[in-house]
This record gives C-alpha cells, sequence and structure tokens, in this order.
C-alpha cells in the first residue's frame, strides 16, 4: 500500500498538510464529493460542467482521509487547523499523477490481464467475464465504467492479492486505445463489436475499427473477437500475427450458441453441447455469455462452474433492468444508447405478449450521421412490430418519420419535445400487460421516465 511519501514530487506533488508516513488505499476513492464516506480518498477533477477541486472542503467534512487536488488553491489556516488529521496534496495534473504513480505496479504485476473494448457492452461483458473467473481465481476489475487512461491507472491502484485482472478499454478519438493498451500490456484482448458509437468523432465505422484495433499495439498472448460483427469477420479473414479466437451465433466460429430460446427468465442456448440458462433477456447478452464462457474455458475453470456463474450474470444498473410494475412490464435500459443496443433491446421487446410501445431519445455523439442512424432505427420500430412508438428529442423525430413511411400507424406515433410530455402521455394511455421498452443516450435521462410511470 502506497504512503504520502511516495507521492511527494509525482507531477510536482506537494503536500498542504498531512502525515507523509499515512498509507492511502485507492481501493476507496471518489471524484463526487457528495458520495465520500469516512476514510476516503477525494480526487479533485476538472470537468466540462464543474470542478470538482471546489468541493474538498465537503469531501473533508464528509471523512476523506486524503484529498488530492489538481488546481493551486490556497488553503484557509482554519481548515488546516481542524483536519490536521487528514491529508491534502496539491497537483499539477491528474492523470500524469495516477499513471506515473501506477507505472511501478504494472511494471512489477505478474498476473495475467484482460482488457475488453467494443462500441457497445463493455461493462457488461467486463462484468460477466470477471464473475465467471471469479469462480476460480481472485479478480481484480475496474469499477462502473472506468475505462479512461485515469480509471486504468485508479485501478492498478488498487491491487493487492488478485490473481487476474479484467478491465474495459473505452475511446472517443483515435489513439486512445492505443495509448491504454501500451500502458496495461493486457494478455488477452476482447472485441466485442464494432458499431456507431461515437461515429461523429471518428467519421465513419471502419475508422471505429481502426480505433478498436489499437488494442494489438500493447497485447501479448490472444484476441477474441465477435465473428458475426460484419467489419471483424472481414478483417479476420487476412493473416494475422496475433493468435485469434472467434466467437459468435450465426458464423462459423470456435465458440458458437446454438438453439436460442428466450422467455422473462431470460436467456438460453447451448454451446459445446451444454445447456446455458443466464437471468437476462437479449441476444447481445448471449455474445457477452459466450465470451465469459470461451476465456473462462481458456484460463482453466471448470464448465460447471461457468454455467452456474452463467446463471445470475451480475448487471450494472439500468442495463435491460426488467420491472413489473402492477399490470405493465418495463425494461429500464437507460443507461445508454447506440444502434446497436437499440436494435437488440426492440429485439427483446418484440417478443412480448400485450402492447409494445418503444420510448426512445436521441443517441448523441453521432454527428452528420444523426439523421440516417435514427432513420434506420424506424425501420427497426416496423420490423419489430411495434405498437406504439414515443420518442423525445429533435433527432428521434427521423425514427418517427421513416416508421411512418414504411406503413407505421401516424396515430399511434408520438414526437415530444421533452420527457414530461411523453410521461404525461404514457400515463393517460397505459393499459394492463403493456410493455415498455425505455431507451436513450444517458445525457436524455430517461431514467426520470421509468421513475414515473411505475
Amino acid at each position: 500500500m502506497l504512503k504520502i511519501k511516495d507521492m511527494i514530487g509525482i507531477s510536482n506533488a506537494n503536500l498542504i498538510f498531512g502525515n507523509q508516513d499515512d498509507t492511502v488505499d485507492f481501493n476507496y476513492f471518489s471524484k463526487d464529493s457528495r458520495i465520500v464516506k469516512d476514510g476516503d480518498v477525494f480526487i479533485g477533477i476538472k470537468g466540462d460542467n464543474f470542478d470538482g477541486n471546489d468541493y474538498y472542503e465537503e469531501a473533508l467534512k464528509k471523512g476523506a482521509k486524503t484529498c488530492i487536488l489538481s488546481k493551486d488553491i490556497s488553503i484557509p489556516e482554519e481548515i488546516k487547523k481542524t483536519y490536521n488529521d487528514r491529508n491534502l496534496l496539491i497537483i499539477e495534473d491528474v492523470e500524469n499523477f495516477l499513471v506515473e504513480l501506477s507505472k511501478p505496479i504494472r511494471d512489477k504485476l505478474k498476473i495475467p490481464i484482460i482488457a475488453i473494448t467494443g462500441s457497445v457492452g463493455k461493462t457488461s461483458t467486463k462484468n460477466i467475464v470477471a464473475d465467471v473467473l471469479s469462480a476460480k481465481y481472485k479478480v481484480l476489475k475496474t469499477n462502473g465504467n472506468l475505462n479512461t487512461l485515469i480509471g486504468l491507472a485508479l485501478t492498478l491502484l488498487r491491487v493487492k492479492d488478485e490473481e487476474i485482472a479484467v478491465v474495459e478499454l473505452g475511446m472517443n478519438q483515435p489513439g486512445e486505445i492505443s495509448q491504454l493498451s501500451n500502458f496495461l500490456k493486457p494478455d488477452i484482448g476482447v472485441i466485442i463489436n464494432v458499431g456507431t458509437a461515437h461515429i461523429g468523432n471518428l467519421g465513419s465505422r471502419e475508422n471505429i475499427l481502426k480505433a478498436k484495433l489499437e488494442i494489438l499495439d500493447g497485447l501479448k498472448d490472444k484476441l477474441f473477437i465477435n465473428n458475426d460483427n460484419d467489419l471483424l469477420n472481414e478483417w479476420n479473414k487476412n493473416k494475422h500475427s496475433i493468435s485469434i479466437s472467434t466467437y459468435g451465433i450465426e458464423n462459423k466460429s470456435d465458440f458458437e450458441a446454438k438453439n436460442l430460446t428466450y422467455n422473462k427468465s431470460g436467456s438460453h442456448f447451448t454451446i459445446e453441447n451444454n445447456q446455458i440458462d443466464i437471468n437476462v433477456i437479449g441476444k447481445h447478452f448471449i455474445y457477452n455469455s459466450i465470451v465469459a464462457y470461451a476465456i473462462g474455458k481458456h484460463f482453466g475453470v471448470n464448465t460447471e462452474d461457468i454455467i452456474e456463474k452463467l446463471k445470475n450474470i451480475p448487471l450494472e444498473s439500468d442495463r435491460m433492468e426488467l420491472i413489473n410494475s402492477g399490470n405493465i412490464t418495463i425494461i429500464n435500459d437507460t443507461y445508454n444508447a447506440s444502434y446497436d443496443s437499440v436494435y437488440y433491446a426492440l429485439e427483446v421487446l418484440s417478443t412480448y405478449k400485450g402492447r409494445k410501445i418503444a420510448v426512445l431519445g436521441d443517441i448523441k455523439e453521432l454527428g452528420d450521421y444523426g439523421k440516417s442512424i435514427h432513420s434506420d432505427i424506424g425501420k427497426l420500430i416496423v420490423k419489430n412490430n411495434i405498437d406504439i412508438l414515443i420518442t423525445v428529442g429533435e433527432l428521434s423525430n427521423f425514427i418517427n418519420a421513416e416508421a411512418i413511411k414504411l406503413g407505421f400507424k401516424k396515430e399511434n406515433s408520438y414526437n415530444f419535445d421533452n420527457k414530461n410530455q411523453a410521461i404525461l402521455l404514457i400515463n393517460k394511455i397505459k393499459e394492463k400487460n403493456d410493455n415498455y421498452l425505455i431507451k436513450a443516450s444517458n445525457s436524455m435521462k430517461f431514467k426520470e421516465i421509468v421513475e414515473n410511470i411505475k
């Protein structure tokens, strides 16, 4: 475990007050002063709309043992006296500080590291893979979706006696995954899909593929890829120096799911003649489970243990969460949205009996592709026999327009400027046995719709 004195000087870290011999446990850290708990490490980070550094006093009041601020602030003498049993450091750059702090840990680390990337589903896949591996190993994984350089450095700073690590790699721009891969030097890489997330920044799916393949830059052993993804399938037809293992449903793969069925208790399939039952509905979660099965086998986890773990896969909140409220069913998938995740979510909704009502909002970061991708979702509305379409947002209106163009009933199509209008309509038209899919980009805050229609 690190001590305060190990940090002094890194990124010009200066101890304003505190004890150089105090230990710092990064298993308990927060970037949000509102949720700081007694003994936590509080890290002040400047965001687009806020500056966490301004809330260090609130963090101290809530019991933060150590505050690390990334802005040169004049600390009043009264605070130094009041909290003289705590530590406060001021550094120049958070990313540089945490990376430099964690580099020696990575250099000494002997455990296998599995790195997962893709356009959608990284966090869910990471959680399922980690859970399967936990049947045999003590597992370290990134908390939540901490998939940036800062997040990965914080993950390494939490290492204790773990035997294997599972992390996710995120990106918004070319070059970012290369940086993360070279920093981590993972043993196993996973590319779960290449979709349209961040296409506004990268310009095309082909460029997104190139960005995801940057995982190879630091990869040491093997790459697992989703063989049903068109771009990954095509790329895999070429010769590669790295060992590649494929998984899929539609295409012949090393690990292939067959006999897919769904009901409200979950999804069911076979792989290598083993019956697999998972507790969530959707083909995308079957893909996540196949690669977890494959990686579990790669690391010698007993097949029976893998099957047992997959029966109750861990889910992050607001991801395909099934809510039975009174006489209606709500699929709460409000965490985020992309074309691919909407595709799979609508496919799930289409299997339900009763009225199928899609409540969709804008997908962000699509740039010039915004109109075409939302129009393509309109095609999915018709394909999946949705009964009522309710959308919120300017881009989402293209969903309605395309669906109507293809024969969707205009009287069952609604587009609103804000969530409150959608909530009023839903509460007005609700009927027994209705099924509602609620989904949009996270910034649309569609969780409020879920809370107000339950």
